[in-house]
């Protein structure tokens, strides 16, 4: 892509200079240049000395700089000032050219226009094309979100800690949010994916001091499904920071039924928690009644182990679910029951947060 970039520009700027210029890349074979049968012939090597010019051969060479980790190095014929002066010039205008041009098709910009759906659906793979972009591969986005204001440069510490360009994408999308879009093995499993997100948790956290939560999106085996995955890791930790606020990891797939509610609309919450709660409101059980309700689901309404979880006699876990039915007439140790209140619970917990959708 190089090659045909400075070529382009060596052909508007040769009828200027009067001798024979080119560019040669890191390996010394002659990439560009102002006579046509030279491209292609490969030099001797040489090492540019510390101010990167030097006259070899007849010929004064000036270093254009590395771009996306290739050097690429100006020649022109002879080995007068005016020769020196050429190269000067050309190095500079070369490497400003290439700059601009890295700048738009950066491939780092290419994945950050697709999950932030900036780019047109269609132009995806032609754009893909452009760039040698793989598009076969199975991708992941992770996405790492600092909870509170830091000095430290999160988007720093993952790009460190995966420094391959060519195969994971570390993406600033604001002051609080990284992106990463990993490449993965296809059929990955997702618990490997939060093994990984938790060692990026972990190091931030244990070497830097700086808290983060991670949400996990689906993995996708194709570009355009990238935004998809992107607002998937949005959406786990938003629904996270509402049902799952004890959580660092959290993952798409693992939301369950706490996805369902976040994407119900909230005239339908409230209408069902007035149906469920017909009686009262879930507003008039005390904290040590939702404490012991809690505690119910989580031992699988299991009287006896709830009651020994919570050191209390097991008569006094049953007065208790006797008074939890009478205020609201739903019997927890009955399954059907346990499933409606525990989604009221959840639903009632939604709409105190008031969470951002996307």
């Amino acid at each position: 892509m190089a090659n045909r970039l400075f070529q382009r520009v060596i052909h508007q700027m040769k009828d200027a200079i009067d001798r024979t210029f080119g560019v040669v890349d890191e390996s010394f074979t002659i990439i560009a240049c102002s006579e046509l049968g030279r491209i292609g012939e490969t030099l001797e090597s040489f090492t540019l000395p510390a101010n990167d010019i030097a006259v070899i051969g007849g010929c004064t060479y000036k270093n254009i700089g590395a771009t996306q980790g290739t050097d690429y190095t100006v020649f022109v014929e002879g080995d007068d000032i005016l020769a020196s002066k050429y190269a000067a010039v050309l190095a500079v205008s070369f490497s400003n050219i290439k700059f601009y041009y890295d700048e738009k098709y950066d491939r780092g910009n290419f994945i950050k226009n697709i999950i932030l759906d900036n780019i047109l659906p269609g132009d995806i793979y032609l754009k893909a094309r452009e760039l040698y972009f793989n598009s076969d591969v199975s991708r992941t986005v992770v996405l790492i979100r600092a909870t509170e204001k830091n000095d430290v440069s999160v988007y720093d510490i993952v790009q460190n800690l995966f420094p391959d360009k060519v195969k994971d994408f570390v993406i600033s999308i604001n002051e609080t949010d990284i992106a990463l879009v990993k490449e993965t093995k296809t059929g990955i499993d997702s618990k490997t994916i939060e093994k990984l997100a938790s060692t990026i948790a972990d190091t931030i956290s244990g070497e830097f001091y700086v808290h983060v939560v991670i949400g996990i999106g689906t993995t996708v085996d194709n570009l355009k499904d990238l935004a998809r995955s992107f607002k998937e890791a949005q959406q786990a930790l938003e629904v996270g920071k509402v049902f799952d606020t004890e959580k660092t990891i959290i993952s798409y797939d693992n939301l369950g039924i706490a996805r369902l509610i976040y994407q119900l609309p909230t005239t339908l919450c409230e209408t069902f928690l007035k149906e469920v709660f017909k009686r009262g409101s879930i507003e008039s059980l005390d904290q040590e009644t939702l404490f012991t309700i809690q505690r119910f689901f989580e031992n699988n309404l299991n009287v006896s182990e709830t009651s020994r979880k919570l050191f209390v006699h097991r008569n006094t876990l049953v007065y208790r679910l006797e008074k939890i039915k009478k205020i609201t007439g739903l019997d927890l140790r009955e399954f059907d029951h346990a499933i409606i209140f525990k989604i009221a619970l959840m639903v009632n917990k939604y709409l105190k947060s008031n969470p951002i959708k996307y």
